[in-house]
């Protein structure tokens, strides 16, 4: 197994063959490919370059502008990053193991198959055509490949601040839409401006799997479906587990506001005076079983194959739900994993308002990473809770039709496989704790007017909460992202450094006076700060040993450095961490990785640090209540800490 990670759910995973293209009828069905002909060869119905960019050659419209220009993610030399790798597995060791440790790095760095495995790293990432030599090992060992269920243990939600001036739940849902489809009206047509980090290009490749667009299950490897644009202005509804198609263009004329929200009504009174069985929660299962399932709901009858389709096809799909969930636990349950039948867990963008109007966002992992669904959410919940939304007319017209109600065919094979499927569900849900923690002290304005980064602050008090708990260091992953070279995703910044390890310590040390105390403070920090960096520039340590690892051909003896306990420990992520952040969420989460870890996702809003702390209910003694605790607690004393020095600075300042 290797232990490959994603941003939400990095799980160790096995190395399965990919098949990168599939063909099927009037849709592309692929993994993601550097191949633009092959790609082009499988489908039935060619889409135009303005509805799917496949490779960083074809570049139209604005969001493509600095596309030709991106570099390839790089590929470290063995001199960079083995020394890098003893300085992250240092912390984490004893001085025996550590020893242990060097002398297997030292043996590769010096070895003939060191030094023939980045030759061929290095010759991958030269190949004619291949954009980037992580893409494909990446996508399918981190998500294609991943046979866990999605939910809870791949997707991420967002949890969006509420909306006074639209209480009703069908009139928030119509205001997201008509500002998700405008975003959508940008990504068609190019004219999105492309993202940057200041002066920085980032690279624009996922945003063709952002609408219409969804993960399909196949045995051993998943694959992505995207949808011609122009050819699927349809939406999908469910509600009361019942999946409604409602296309938002009548008559060559987008439906205004007030119609989406009459139509959604429609919708809201059809589905609660009925019941259907719960297909939803089928997409929650184990892949392989999902596979299986999938084929047999698609087969029981010819019409399940074209509902199938129409569902899939859609824009992105707005789950209504009968919840009214009030507590920031209840609130991230329900945009989590919810009562699993009310989604359709594959789909790339999911939008759900609660019947007491808190709403949120769920995102499907595989092909696309946090950063551009941060941004598309963060748009429309600017352009709502702003009352900026175009809306329209506030009329109606009388002519609109009906929303099409999606009917499958449930024999009685299928009920039980849902069935099935929905106590998996439930024991897996059931087998979480999440808490989640809105620390109120202070935010990023603070935290920059006293010098510090906001994220390796937050950063460090998950590390200093953590080491209360549990009176040691782990392995920690944080999501760096390297979108500034063409099709890049995320490198592993590993937040444990030696001055983290000294810094909890310090900060622990009753002797310690707050002036070492904030030494230790900076130094981890800045330690922190100069390996993200290192990420964000495509010289981590993690991928580069990743594609050396999977370069080992069939026969060939395994390098004493991957036999090494250590290359597994320090990649046994006990903490998973990453931080997204809008002044407009209330939170957002993920599961943990690992059985004996935590995953923690935080938002770091200007007044503001919110964790969500989930973890799994087991035999390791977990507790996510009490890592919130230690957490709080820990950033209050390193605030103490920072302010008491600066007030020592201010009495010591001469005076005028």
């Amino acid at each position: 197994a290797i232990s490959a990670l994603k941003q939400s759910a990095f799980r160790p995973l096995k190395h399965t063959s990919t098949n990168n293209i599939v063909k099927a009828s009037s849709i592309s069905i692929f993994s993601r490919t550097n191949s633009t002909a092959a790609a082009a060869t499988a489908m039935s119905s060619p889409l135009s370059a303005a509805d799917l960019i496949k490779s960083n050659e074809q570049a139209p419209g604005k969001l493509f502008e600095f596309q030709t220009q991106l570099p390839k993610l790089p590929v470290p030399s063995l001199e960079e990053t083995l020394p890098k790798y003893l300085r992250t597995v240092e912390p984490l060791l004893s001085a025996e193991d550590y020893a242990q440790t060097k002398r297997a790095v030292e043996e590769f760095a010096q070895s003939a198959q060191g030094k023939e495995l980045q030759r061929r790293l290095e010759a991958r990432a030269a190949e004619p055509g291949r954009t980037n030599w992580l893409e494909e090992w990446w996508t399918e060992l981190s998500y294609m490949g991943y046979r866990d269920p999605v939910t809870p243990y791949v997707s991420y939600f967002y949890s969006y601040k509420d909306d006074k001036q639209r209480r009703k739940p069908t009139q928030r849902a119509a205001a997201i839409v008509r500002a998700a489809w405008e975003f959508r009206r940008q990504v068609a047509s190019r004219e999105l401006a492309p993202e940057m980090a200041r002066k920085t290009p980032l690279c624009s490749y996922s945003y063709n799997y952002m609408f219409n667009a969804t993960r399909v299950p196949k045995r051993p490897v998943d694959y992505e479906a995207t949808y011609d644009m122009a050819q699927n202005e349809h939406i999908a509804v469910v509600r009361n587990n019942q999946f409604f198609i409602l296309t938002l263009v009548h008559d060559g004329q987008l439906l205004s506001g007030a119609e989406i929200e009459s139509q959604l009504d429609r919708i809201v009174a059809a589905a609660d005076s009925s019941a259907a069985v719960p297909v939803g929660v089928l997409t929650s299962d184990n892949r392989d079983l999902w596979a299986d399932n999938y084929a047999l709901l698609r087969d029981a009858a010819p019409e399940n194959a074209a509902t199938l389709e129409r569902l899939q096809s859609a824009a992105f799909l707005v789950c209504l739900d009968s919840s009214k969930p009030v507590t920031r636990e209840e609130i991230h349950r329900v945009f989590w994993h919810g009562d699993g039948a009310n989604r359709w867990f594959d789909k790339s963008l999911q939008f759900i308002v609660c019947d007491n109007g808190r709403a949120g966002f769920l995102g499907e992992h595989s092909s696309m990473d946090g950063t551009p669904t941060c941004r598309l959410n963060d748009y429309i919940l600017d352009q709502t809770l702003n009352n900026k939304v175009e809306l329209g007319s506030s009329s109606v017209r009388a002519n609109l039709p009906e929303p099409e109600a999606l009917r499958f065919v449930t024999p009685p094979s299928v009920v039980r496989a849902v069935d099935q499927a929905a106590e998996r569900f439930a024991k897996v849900t059931g087998q979480h704790q999440l808490r989640v923690l809105q620390y109120e002290a202070f935010g990023k304005d603070e935290l920059k007017r006293l010098g510090f980064s906001p994220d390796g602050f937050a950063q460090m008090a998950i590390q200093l909460g953590y080491y209360k708990l549990h009176g040691k260091n782990c392995a920690t992953y944080e999501a760096a992202a390297t979108r500034r070279f063409a099709h890049g995703r995320t490198e592993t910044c590993r937040s444990v450094s030696n001055e983290s390890v000294a810094f909890c310590r310090t900060f622990e040390d009753p002797a310690a006076s707050s002036a070492v105390k904030l030494a230790s403070l900076k130094a981890a920090i800045g330690a922190h700060g100069a390996y993200a960096k290192a990420c964000s520039e495509g010289k981590g340590v993690d991928r580069h040993l990743l594609g050396l690892r999977l370069l080992l051909r069939p026969g060939e003896e395994k390098p004493a450095i991957f036999k090494d306990p250590a290359y597994a420990a320090s990649s046994h992520w006990n903490l998973s961490t990453s931080q997204l952040s809008s002044e407009h969420f209330e939170g957002w989460g993920f599961s943990e990785v690992v059985p004996d870890g935590y995953g923690i996702a935080y938002t770091i809003r200007r007044d503001a640090i919110i964790f969500h702390i989930a973890a799994m209910i087991n035999d390791f003694g977990l507790n996510s209540d009490h890592l919130a605790q230690y957490i709080k607690e820990a950033a209050t004393e390193m605030r103490s800490v920072v302010l008491a020095e600066k007030l020592k600075e201010t009495a010591a300042a001469p005076k005028l």
